[in-house]
């Protein structure tokens, strides 16, 4: 079952911070269709300001079902930002950075990837009964998973510290939460990882952290907004994202450690492909590899919030546990 940093086993953000911050970054992903849905299949893609073009040679390597049809379907949990979003209230518009990503690689291999909403838990049933082709939903890649679909690894993900902005008590990692108040959602993963660190506290000599719980992650926002807090500890895309956006940037900011550039107890997440496809898990592991090399995957990240958490490789199935 998934952890700390784990797609679903924490709030990101409150469906109505999420709806109020959408439309900053609506625009940013690929060229679309005059209906609002995905580029035109062979069409290039401007992606976070990076024009994607079809790779020929990558083209090739997509299994023929996938070239005749000239479309992924990709199916994706819809509103988990800032991985998967709706543009605005009420629009079944997709935007976020793994529809970003979507529209990057489909532009490099030269076929359109569709995304359509599907509820998590129903997702890998989904790939397995040949409904989708692929998901791309934050899905943390492990080994109860890679039993039933592959997955090409795009990002690492564990939990984050959020401070209020400028940072006035200058906190730069787990240890500087010692002797302060922090805020944290009850019942999380998040929450174990302060309860863990408590040892750590005592063993330097400094004093305990004063651990804060709410019941929603809104609610821990509110408390270090008003300053009841010193910080708050959630997961780090989704206080990326939060840093980037409430009120315009200027409420809060991540904290980034450079000894965990994806968070504390980071796990990859990755770009799940059915079994019956292996084709297309090589067409996507070296399109993605391509869009690595380029920068266009650390840009996607960067206009998010979250650029640390992009890999450096495309790795194939690298969850060890």
């Amino acid at each position: 079952m998934p952890t700390s940093s784990h797609r679903r086993t924490t709030a990101a953000l409150s469906c109505l911070t999420a709806l109020l911050t959408l439309s900053a970054v609506s625009a940013c992903g690929g060229d679309a269709d005059a209906d609002g849905g995905e580029p035109a299949v062979g069409a290039k893609a401007t992606i976070a300001g990076t024009v994607v073009q079809r790779d020929p040679a990558l083209h090739d390597l997509l299994p023929d079902a996938v070239k005749e049809s000239g479309t992924v379907r990709v199916a994706t949990d819809v509103p988990y930002p800032p991985f998967e979003m709706y543009a605005a209230a009420g629009s079944d518009e997709m935007t976020g950075l793994d529809y970003d990503l979507g529209q990057a690689l489909g532009a490099k291999l030269g076929v359109r990837f569709a995304f359509s909403a599907q509820k998590f838990d129903g997702i890998v049933p989904a790939l397995q009964a040949g409904k989708f082709d692929v998901a791309m939903s934050a899905m943390t890649d492990n080994k109860d998973r890679q039993q039933v679909v592959d997955f090409v690894d795009y990002t690492q993900s564990g939990s984050g510290i959020m401070v209020a902005d400028g940072n006035p008590e200058k906190i730069t990692d787990l240890d500087d939460l010692c002797g302060r108040k922090v805020a944290v959602q009850a019942a999380t993963n998040q929450l174990d990882l302060l309860d863990a660190h408590q040892k750590e506290c005592s063993a330097a000599g400094r004093g305990k952290i004063d651990i804060q719980t709410f019941p929603k992650d809104s609610d821990a926002q509110l408390a270090l907004r008003s300053g009841k807090v010193d910080a708050e500890v959630l997961t780090k895309p989704a206080a990326g994202w939060t840093a980037k956006t409430a009120d315009e940037g200027k409420a809060f900011d991540l904290v980034e450690d450079p000894e965990a550039p994806g968070g504390y107890h980071a796990s990859p997440n990755g770009i799940a492909v059915s079994k019956k496809l292996p084709e297309l898990t090589t067409a996507i592991q070296k399109a993605l590899q391509a869009l690595i090399d380029d920068g266009t995957l650390k840009r996607i990240c960067d206009q998010y919030g979250v650029g640390s958490i992009a890999l450096s490789k495309a790795t194939r199935n690298a969850a060890v546990d």
